[in-house]
């Protein structure tokens, strides 16, 4: 269980200017539950780059001088809360990359057995880490390169997954060379209450709509960009995702692509 951020700009931006010193205060300090290692990739001089650490992003003066500086005109933010079970280290660490694809999830997809189970051979020889988000990522890119096409791809990858895993959540960002993919799929999921409960000896103390909206994501747009993100941040100025829904925006134009999920002929459940 995580949170995620992504940005598309016209040109490079950095994430304390897109929330402005308040807000980038109050999106940090959400490491009181996702203080379980944190990530960044960014597009700059034509390719991905990437930073990531298992340390709590609170305590980490690389994420601070990162979230401070104008890294690129695209990129995603991850800030983890480990999945019960599954151990805290850099190869477990969002964002998980293929050459100048990156990926971040928040939610959980169990079994993680049956997940694999989808992965050829040759994406299985890709893991290098023990998460079931790290497989979801897989499965993406093994559903672009049969496709040959990122949009039939992630749409084929989010059909299965629905219908495989229907109570889970596959809200994700992936960063491409020419898109960034954010999916907002999470309606039969479970969000966390107990275990948030578990961490404040106060219920008022638990991030905003955390126990209400654990899964919610908005969006934003400006007059030079999109900005997309998870719950915890004060919602004004943003607008809530619809229910079930995953599009890609383009990098260079903006123009944002909505991805049907429901198959042919039926219809989507993303209002």
């Amino acid at each position: 269980m995580c949170r995620l951020l992504g940005y598309v700009h016209d040109g490079p931006v950095s994430v304390e200017e897109l929330l402005g010193p308040d807000g980038l205060a109050d999106f940090t300090a959400l490491t009181a539950v996702h203080g379980d290692g944190w990530g960044m990739a960014w597009r700059a001089d034509g390719r991905t780059h990437t930073l990531s650490s298992p340390e709590s992003a609170a305590r980490d003066d690389t994420y601070t001088d990162a979230v401070r500086r104008p890294l690129g005109a695209a990129g995603i933010v991850h800030l983890r809360w480990a999945t019960g079970g599954l151990p805290v280290r850099p190869e477990n660490t969002h964002p998980f990359v293929d050459g100048d694809h990156a990926f971040a999830h928040n939610g959980h997809v169990s079994p993680i057995a049956d997940l694999e189970a989808l992965l050829t051979e040759e994406s299985r020889e890709r893991l290098v880490g023990d998460t079931d988000s790290e497989r979801y990522f897989r499965f993406v890119m093994q559903c672009v390169a049969e496709a040959g096409d990122l949009r039939s791809g992630v749409q084929r990858a989010l059909r299965v997954l629905v219908e495989r895993f229907p109570s889970s959540s596959l809200n994700a960002l992936m960063l491409t060379p020419t898109h960034l993919v954010a999916i907002h799929v999470n309606s039969r999921a479970s969000s966390p209450e107990q275990g948030l409960r578990d961490l404040f000896s106060d219920e008022k103390d638990v991030p905003t709509r955390h126990l209400s909206e654990y899964f919610a994501m908005d969006y934003r747009a400006t007059s030079d960009g999109i900005d997309v993100i998870s719950s915890g941040l004060d919602p004004a100025g943003w607008t809530p995702v619809g229910e079930d829904r995953a599009a890609m925006i383009d990098l260079a134009t903006h123009e944002v692509v909505d991805l049907p999920l429901a198959p042919a002929g039926r219809p989507s459940s993303g209002g």
